[in-house]
């Protein structure tokens, strides 16, 4: 089954959160209390986050976390590359070519780069200001699907059903 980690989640819902109010600035212990979330993993989300530029700290009395630049130009993906320990992929040789000691001789490894360029393509699509949006249907997917290679029959011999009269 594909998931997104628990990482990944909260850090799209705290940035979700910040998008609602985007000029606020927002201490880790009030993102925590109002998302439900340890302070601990709120903070070490912001850090992460912070050190790809999705937002921007400032301390002193009224320091705290606010976003990095607007939620419209943070896609999905910029939070997976933010907050993932490997690089995206779904299978290992889609996220870390080398890795699995079949790749070579593996016939479906071009299918899996395939799915991967997709689901990374709808990653990229999908903004921050998307996810604050209570329908996905408003969401404004900008890419068109890849070409489909020509269409083959599942089926050897197709089945001509006939009702009696």
């Amino acid at each position: 089954m594909l998931r997104i980690s628990k990482i990944m989640d909260y850090g799209t819902l705290v940035l979700t959160h910040m998008a609602g109010a985007p000029t606020r600035v927002y201490s880790a212990a009030d993102l925590a209390a109002t998302l439900g979330l340890g302070q601990p993993t709120v903070s070490k989300i912001l850090k992460l986050l912070g050190q790809q530029g999705l937002v921007r700290s400032s301390r002193g009395a009224r320091g705290g976390y606010a976003l990095g630049r607007p939620a419209e130009d943070i896609s999905v993906a910029d939070v997976v590359d933010a907050l993932e320990e490997q690089p995206f992929g779904l299978t290992e040789c889609t996220a870390l070519p080398g890795a699995c000691s079949v790749e070579a001789g593996c016939q479906i490894r071009s299918n899996w780069q395939r799915i991967n360029a997709i689901v990374r393509r709808t990653l990229e699509d999908v903004s921050i200001a998307d996810m604050v949006r209570p329908n996905p249907t408003e969401f404004s997917l900008n890419r068109q699907p890849l070409p489909r290679p020509e269409a083959k029959s599942r089926v050897a011999h197709p089945t001509t059903w006939s009702i009696p009269e």
